[in-house]
Parts: C-alpha cells; structure tokens; sequence
C-alpha cells in the first residue's frame, strides 16, 4: 500500500556568475580590502551553484541542505546587487521538469534575465527532492515517519510559495512545471501525503481507533482533491507524468476511504453496532475490489483486503447467529469525521540550518542607492557653500581692481612697479603663464571629443540590437515575447541623453571661459614678461609722495588688511567643509530594518543641515563683513582720489595697473576652470566607459536571450503538426467511460492506427467476400433455437466506489473465429461494433454458417470463440 508519489528535478545551464558580479564590485567598491572580500564572495556564490545545480544530487539529507543553503543566498543577495534586465542581467535557462523532449524539438526549457525566475526554480528542486527524500523513508519505524511527514510538509510549503509568487517573480508567462496550477496540484499531493504518513503513524501507535478513522477520511478528502485538481485542470493531463499519478491519486482516495470505514466499523462493533459495523466493512471491500481490479498495476491492497475480508466474515458470522442486527445502506451511514494534522511548512529563509551570508558585510541595494542620493545632496550642498565663498572672493577682487587698489597705495613714486602688481606677475610666471593656459584650451576639444566618440558607441550597440529585436517580432509576431528592447533601454536611453546635455552645457562653459581668455590674453602676456619690459609697459606719472603716511592712505591699508584676513578665513572654511565626512549607511540600514523602507530626503535633510548649518551662519557672517568693509574702502578711496593729483599720464598709468590686477585675477580663475574642466572630461571618461560597458553587457546579455529564444521556437515549430487535424473514425476511438466522482484515468492508452492526413487514399481492390448488413427486426427471425440472449449481472447493491475504466484495455471488439481463417482487418470493417444486439446471418454462398451464440462468458456476444488460433494485436475481452 506504501506507494507515495515524488516529482523529477528541473536541470538548468550552467551560468557564469563570476565575470559580471565581480565588475559590478570592481565598479561600485574601490576600497582594496573590501573589494577583494566581496570578489572571494562572488567565486564562493559560483561554486555554491554548481554545488547544488551541476551535478546529480544524492536523495540525502545533505543534499538538501546545499539547495536551501543556495537559496537562502540568494534572497540574501538578491537586494544587494542590481539584478534586472538593463543593469546587472544575468539570464538564468531552466528545462520543464515534466516534459520529455521529442526527437526533433528537445524539451521545454526558458531563459529569463531574474533572480526572481532562478529562486523559484531553486526552490521547485528543493521541494522536488524533499519529496524524494520522503518517499525512501522506512515507514516501519518512528523515525522514518517523523521524517517523512516533514519532508512531505515542507514540499508542499514551498510548492504552494511557488503557486503565489511565481507570476509576480517572472512577469511572464512560466513553464508548465512552475505555473500555478501545476505547483498548486503538487502541493494537494504532497500535503495527502503528509496526512497519509500521520494516518500510518497514529495506527503504528495503536491510537484511538475514531482518530484513526478521522486521519484516514481526511486524507481521503486530500487525496479526492488532488485527483480534481488533476482531472479538472486542461494542461496538467498533457503531462505523462500526470497521467502516471492519477491511477495513484485515485487508488489512494478508494484506500483512504476502505481504511476510515474498517477503524469506524470496530467503532460501531464497541458500540454494539453490528449493522453499521458489516455494512462498513461491506462498502470497505467494494473499495478495495475496485483498487484491486482497476490499480492493482499501481497499489497492491492484497493485505488490506484480506484484513477487511476477515472482519466482515467474523462480522457476518456473529451478526447471523447470534445479533440478527439490520445491514443499513451505505447512504444512511453517519459521516465519519476529519482530522487534519498536517500543515504546509511556511517558506521563510532562512531555510538552511548552516547558513551564512557571504555578502554580509554589504548593503542593499536599496540602502546604496540612498547612499548616492545623499551623495548627491552633499556634493550640491557643498558645491553651493564653496561656490558662495568664491563669488564673494571674486567680487571683492573686482571691486579692488576697479580701485586700483593696493596698488594705488603703492604706486607713490609713480615710475616703479607696484610690489602687489610684481607679486601677481611673479605668480603667473610660476603656474606657466600663457603657455599653461593655452596647452590646458588646446586639450580640451580632444577630451571632448574622446567622451563623445564613447557615448555615441554605447548608444550605436543598442540601436543595433534594437533594431534586430524589432525585425524579429515582426517576423514572429507574438512567438517573440519577450520585453521589447525599446522599452527596457529607456532608463540607458535617458541616461544617454543627460550624459549628451552634460556635454553640451561642458562646450558652453569651454566657450565662455576662452572668451573671458580672449578678452584678457594680451594683460596675461604683459604680466609674463620680464621685470624691465613690465616698467617700460607702465606710463609714468608725477610722483605722489606727499600723501606718503597721510591717515587716508593708513585708514585704507588697514581695511585692505581686514578684507584680505576675510578672505583668508574662508579659504581655510572652504577646506574644512571639503573635510567632512559622515557614514550615512548605518542611518538607513536602521530605518531599512524598523520600517521596511527609507525615507531618504527627509534623512538625508536632516543630516546635512546639522553637519553644514554651522558652516552657513559662518558664511553668511563673513559676508555681511565682506559687505561692511568693502563699502568703507569705497569711502574711502574716494577721498584719498580728491587728494592725488589728476592729470593724463597719472589717469593712464592707474588704468594700465587695474587691468593688470585684473588680468592676474582672470588667469587664476581661468586656470582654475580649465583644470577643472580637464578633471571634469577625465572623470567623465570613465563614467561613460561604464555606461558603455553597461551597454554592452545588457546588449550581449539580449544576443544571448535571443539565440535561446531563437532555439526554442526552432523547436517548438519542428514540434508542431505539418497537417491540419482530422477525425479519427469512429471504429478507432476508445469509448470513455461514464464520469464519477473521482473518475480515474485508463490504467493504458491503447495506441491507434498510425494515419496520413495530407494524402488521399488510394483505390484497393475490392475487399472479400463478407457478410450482408444485419437486420434490425422486434425478434430476430433466424434465431437459433437453445441459444438464449447473453444476460447482464445485476448491479451490486448500495453506492459502489468511483467508476473508471475496467482492468483490461478497452479496444474494438474483434476476436477470431474458429474455421475461418480469413480474419477480417479493421481496416475493411464497415459496421460499428458497439453495443450492437446479437443478429444472426444468413449464409452466404461458398461460406460456411455462424455457431450459435456462446454462453456469457465465453466470448463477444454475436461471434464465435476462436480455439486455438488468436489474433496478438487486441486483447481478449
């Protein structure tokens, strides 16, 4: 009776996970020491799959335990890496798991770029083999029960997890092994299971026999609605897998239900219910005559039967001489209880017992992501503190400038070279002069053009597998269903074109930078020449050196000093709010775990004004100082002029010096934007050589993904009939047997005539002579006398057991007849045969006469048993 039903593995491809895991490392962990961590971790991940994929796994213990263990990875990793289609795509090839092949087309299989379609096979073959496992348990001792009902449970656990994740998992269409329906029967079948190895259990404890009976009738009950889901379901049947279980499922339901009513009959004997007690016991045996005679192929019942067999003629025996107690029907029976003691095992990883996260040291995903962003909110926050500072300082130099000062104050001898202006033309000459910044213009059309070739490569590869992807589906139509490449490129495709605007907005600010170049190139070049060439470039003026020690000229040092100190004090804040440095991942790892989410803006907000709020009241300060001081050197200039004499060559002589403070205030400041600029193009090669090898990853990924698809149409076309369908005749068709509840499946299916659909017959020669067509009188006239028409059993009384197929295989009636030795084909038979009345014929010429009708039993009625000769091709019936 111990026969228990357990489901083949899935068998994948075999997939590299090193080379892309590792670049997604290399790319977002620069850090030495955790990069390599992280790298060891990815070979680990690999080897683990290969451990519990790439070879044949053991029905053991251990073998389980490294399928749950790489499971368990990868709900780990799944939130920790960027598995999706356009950005780290892996494409994992699974096989049906029930589908066979054929010789041409090769089995079912489908290639997906998820994690989410990896997981759920993992966990079909968990499941599958957990089911294996159990079935090899001996049921003969405890411990093989208690392993048995676990293994059961926990299959059906994670088939039924299956059945409602699988959709969202995929977002396609599944394999029929994976789709909810197949999974959904599967976790019936293992849950029958579980309650069948309880029902063993508790009679192995000699429990209560009305809980014994309440564990068999509600494994019955499971039994009865797997074989539904079974029966009832289009695409399950189609699987010969599927056609092997139902015999089983409904043995199992027919033996359940015998044993429920053998416990509850010894039930109704304590109770002194001898009626009830032999009308159990008969309706048990009804039970196991049909597994006998319909599954005897599947499920021996040979020792049930005698068991029952036994009861019921003990039971006879006493209830005749002794009780005399009415047999009632089986309909007025009392139901017998349900006990249900099995549960689904619930699927919640970690699942292993030996697991340990090799990517623990690494955020989520969802965590790294916030991390930029608040990267982002930091770089733009101190960007705005440091370009605020600048402004402010370049304001005040132009102010300064425009006052020829300090070089006014200087200037008192009125034919020397100020010491502010040597000193800025000294400065100049030592950052490269005019050479530095023209080098620095002339670089940067080549980083330019460099970082465009690159992005308009990446974006040339996914155009071209665009525009193959879109010849495809026209070509197939709706075969081609997998994600349009137009819709998984557009995040690529936006990201393309901000990396396009960034450029654009690059050339203008290139522009703007050698226009303010152009404007002071030739004050540039004066300040690069020798000091002697400086002094004759400078007009001479009549000396000024009366107002030497004036208290205008000693009020306008010491406010030329205040501001210098200013600006002294916001270069040294400047390096301080490039110094600061927060970790913000513990900050959203804590918020991840409490509330199952991040709320990054306002996290990432609140942070950054209590590391920058002091920094900005500073810089406002400074300011409002810069301000003050700026508007009482204003003042003052203004009268230390009224006090210099004004003449042409003194008006010539300062405007020569203003721009050549001026001019060394632009060179800084254009040297400074050309280097940040090569920075900037520098930096922004190896973004866009990312975005390409990005491209170019998910682009090889897709050429992958279509040749698998390719394939698979490839062999699902060469799997499809060359021929439109047609009718088979009616003399070649099995006749089906009347539904009930459960109707099992034919035990075999009797082959068929092999046909040509697309030629038409061609002509024979006429066929021998046969008999004429039967006649259809009220009473047959040429009826033999002694020969009585075959009589039909009555049927047995009370509600037999579900009605399926007989035992034998069910085939036209076409036995042999003794003395003719010209046995008649199918092919030349132009009568249906079935549940045609018995006719006699009339003979015909140069043909021997018909014997007379057998006795029942003996032969199809209508014909005469062959004696020793029998055609090999139809059984018997």
């Amino acid at each position: 009776m111990a026969t228990f039903i357990s489901v083949p593995l899935k068998k994948s491809s075999e997939v590299d996970l090193v080379k892309p895991l590792s670049k997604f490392v290399t790319a977002s962990y620069p850090a030495a020491e955790e990069q390599g961590e992280y790298l060891r971790a990815v070979e680990e991940l690999n080897k683990l799959r290969r451990n519990a994929l790439g070879r044949p796994l053991d029905k053991h213990e251990s073998s389980l335990e490294i399928l749950l263990r790489y499971y368990d990875q990868l709900c780990a990793v799944e939130p920790k890496f960027p598995f999706s289609e356009n950005q780290l795509c892996l494409t994992f090839t699974w096989k049906d798991a029930f589908d066979k092949g054929s010789l041409f087309g090769g089995s079912v299989k489908l290639a997906l770029a998820s994690l989410g379609y990896e997981k759920t096979c993992v966990l079909f073959n968990a499941a599958a083999l957990a089911s294996q496992i159990a079935s090899e348990q001996n049921l003969d001792n405890n411990d093989g029960l208690k392993a048995a009902a676990k293994y059961y449970q926990l299959a059906s656990g994670a088939f039924g997890h299956i059945k409602d994740t699988v959709l969202s998992a995929l977002n396609r269409e599944p394999t029929m092994d994976i789709s909810p329906e197949t999974v959904g029967t599967l976790s019936l079948i293992m849950l029958a299971q579980a309650q069948e190895v309880f029902f063993l259990k508790a009679a192995s404890d000699k429990m209560k026999d009305a809980v014994i009976a309440k564990l068999a009738n509600q494994a019955a009950d499971f039994y009865g609605d797997a074989f539904k889901q079974c029966q009832y379901k289009d695409n399950l049947p189609k699987y010969f897998y599927f056609q092997e279980v139902l015999p089983v499922l409904a043995a199992k339901h027919c033996i359940m239900q015998a044993n429920a009513e053998l416990y509850q009959s010894v039930l109704a004997k304590q109770k002194k219910r001898f009626g009830e007690e032999i009308a159990r016991l008969q309706h048990a045996t009804e039970l196991v005559k049909t597994v006998a005679s319909r599954y005897d192929e599947y499920v021996s019942v040979k020792d049930l039967t005698e068991k029952i067999n036994r009861a019921l003629t003990a039971a006879k025996k006493d209830n005749d001489f002794i009780y005399h107690d009415r047999v009632p029907e089986v309909k007025d029976l009392e139901h017998i209880g349900k006990a249900a003691l099995v549960k689904a095992t619930a699927i919640t990883p970690p699942l292993s017992q030996k697991f340990t996260d090799l990517f623990e040291k690494m955020v989520p995903m969802a965590v790294q992501q916030s991390m930029g962003v608040y990267g982002q909110r930091k770089a733009e926050t101190v960007n705005r503190l440091v370009g605020t500072m600048r402004e402010a300082t370049n304001l005040c130099n132009g102010v300064l400038a425009s006052l020829n000062l300090p070089a006014a104050l200087e200037d008192l001898s009125g034919d020397s070279i100020p010491q502010s202006i040597a000193e800025k033309a000294r400065a100049v000459v030592q950052q490269g002069g005019l050479q530095s910044i023209e080098q620095l213009i002339r670089d940067l059309p080549e980083l330019l053009t460099r970082n465009r070739e690159i992005l308009d490569e990446a974006l040339k590869i996914l155009d071209e597998e665009e525009t193959t992807d879109n010849e495809l589906r026209t070509k197939f139509n709706q075969r081609w269903n997998r994600t349009p490449s137009g819709d998984l490129y557009k995040p690529l495709r936006t990201e393309g074109a901000n990396f396009r605007n960034i450029l654009d907005k690059a050339v203008q600010a290139d522009q703007v930078v050698k226009d303010r170049y152009n404007t002071h190139g030739d004050m540039i070049a004066l300040l690069c020449k020798p000091e002697d060439e400086l002094i004759a470039a400078i007009p001479s003026a009549n000396p000024t050196k009366t107002l030497q020690g004036s208290e205008v000229v000693n009020v306008l040092r010491s406010q030329l000093t205040q501001l210098d100190e200013v600006k002294k004090e916001r270069e040294v804040m400047e390096g301080e709010i490039k110094g600061v440095t927060f970790d913000m991942s513990a900050t959203f790892l804590a918020a991840l775990a409490q509330d199952g989410g991040i709320n990054e803006e306002q996290l990432s907000i609140s942070q950054l004004e209590q590391q920058y709020g002091t920094y900005n009241q500073r810089l406002q300060a400074s300011l409002r100082r810069q301000e003050e001081l700026l508007a009482q050197v204003q003042t003052s200039h203004q009268e230390f002029s009224s006090l210099k004499q004004s003449n042409t060559e003194a008006n010539q002589r300062e405007e020569v010096l203003k721009k050549l403070a001026s001019a060394h205030d632009s060179y800084i400041e254009i040297s400074s934007n050309l280097r940040e600029g090569t920075k900037f193009y520098n930096d922004l090669t190896e973004i866009l050589l990312k975005f390409q090898n990005k491209c170019s990853d998910i682009v090889f990924a897709r050429k992958t993904e279509r040749d698998e698809l390719l394939k698979e149409l490839q062999q699902s076309i060469a799997r499809e009939p060359s021929a439109p369908s047609f009718n088979v005749p009616a003399y070649q068709s099995t006749p089906a047997a009347p539904a009930a509840n459960p109707t099992p499946a034919p035990r075999t299916i009797y082959p068929q005539q092999p046909q040509q659909p697309q030629q038409q017959p061609q002509a024979k020669a006429p066929p021998p002579a046969r008999p004429p067509p039967p006649s259809f009188p009220g009473q047959p006239a040429a009826a033999a006398p002694g020969n009585p028409p075959p009589t039909v059993p009555p049927a047995a009384a009370g509600n037999p057991p579900p009605v399926g197929p007989p035992t034998q295989a069910q085939g036209p009636p076409y036995p042999t007849y003794q003395g003719y030795q010209g046995y008649m084909p199918m092919g030349y038979s132009p009568y249906p045969y079935y549940n045609m009345p018995y006719m006699p014929y009339q003979q015909a010429p140069a043909q021997a006469g018909y014997p007379a009708t057998p006795q029942p039993g003996q032969g199809y009625p209508g014909y005469p048993q062959q004696g020793a000769q029998q055609h090999p091709y139809y059984p018997q019936q």
